[in-house]
């Protein structure tokens, strides 16, 4: 059977660490890699394992990067403080670790049970959300980017069955201040590959995002909050082209 190593960012977890720890209680190593919470998200996550270390947060690619290769086995599995393991995957994954068609793959799609202001999202942009969770430590890295990083890896990529459960809401001001900050990680993701800013970016392409997730993706099912999420999409599309604005005026 091979042995699993889990991964967990955080930073100010405290209303998280704990249902996240015992999802993963499986693993044969818990590491928790943490941002200097000011929080009690380290005292918490003492009671359920040893291995934890701590680094000044750059981008989210780079601390998982700096963190992967710390790891003592070579399948690691990377859960954010907002996910939950559910029983069926727990499951899924221990059947996987003890079959030798394990390394048939060098990762693993899972794909998410997104929740948003309470709800379970079924339409939009979220419906087909997955991520490359499950993976060789020593053939895979994220890509060298500051916001909605993936998996790099030269080998073949298999899907479970079974889903991570994504609850990222806590308040809608919270959640303002997450795209907000975002905004400026995509600001400069962006900025060398995006030409002259024309209306085309400030009322087009967001207006597209928001028509593309509410419509064409079917969000209007999800009710007010599927159009909460559209109007979230429009205005993240929104202010990261303000925000290479303010990057090329030096402005803050």
């Amino acid at each position: 059977m091979e042995k699993l190593t889990v991964i967990i960012p955080t930073y100010n977890e405290s209303h998280n660490i704990e249902a996240v720890l015992k999802s993963v209680d499986f693993a044969d190593e818990i590491m928790v890699i943490d941002s200097f919470s000011n929080d009690d998200t380290i005292e918490k996550a003492k009671k359920y394992t040893n291995f934890i270390i701590q680094r000044k947060y750059d981008y989210s690619a780079s601390q998982k990067n700096w963190a992967i290769p710390q790891a003592t086995y070579n399948w690691i599995l990377l859960v954010d403080a907002d996910e939950r393991v559910t029983q069926e995957l727990k499951e899924e994954i221990i059947s996987l670790l003890k079959s030798p068609k394990i390394n048939e793959y060098a990762g693993y799609w899972i794909y998410r049970k997104n929740y948003f202001m309470g709800k379970e999202i079924k339409h939009g942009g979220f419906r087909r959300d997955r991520v490359i969770r499950l993976f060789k430590r020593d053939v895979c890295k994220y890509e060298d980017k500051q916001v909605h990083e993936e998996i790099e890896t030269k080998g073949k990529v298999g899907v479970l069955k079974n889903k991570l459960t994504h609850n990222t809401y806590i308040s809608f001001d919270f959640h303002i201040e997450k795209l907000n900050r975002y905004a400026w990680y995509q600001a400069n993701d962006y900025n060398k590959n995006t030409g002259v800013l024309t209306p085309f970016h400030f009322v087009v392409k967001p207006v597209w995002r928001f028509f593309k997730h509410y419509i064409i993706q079917g969000g209007f099912r999800d009710g007010f909050v599927g159009l909460t999420l559209a109007f979230f999409q429009y205005y993240a599309v929104f202010t990261r082209y303000v925000k290479i604005w303010l990057l090329r005026k030096n402005i803050k």
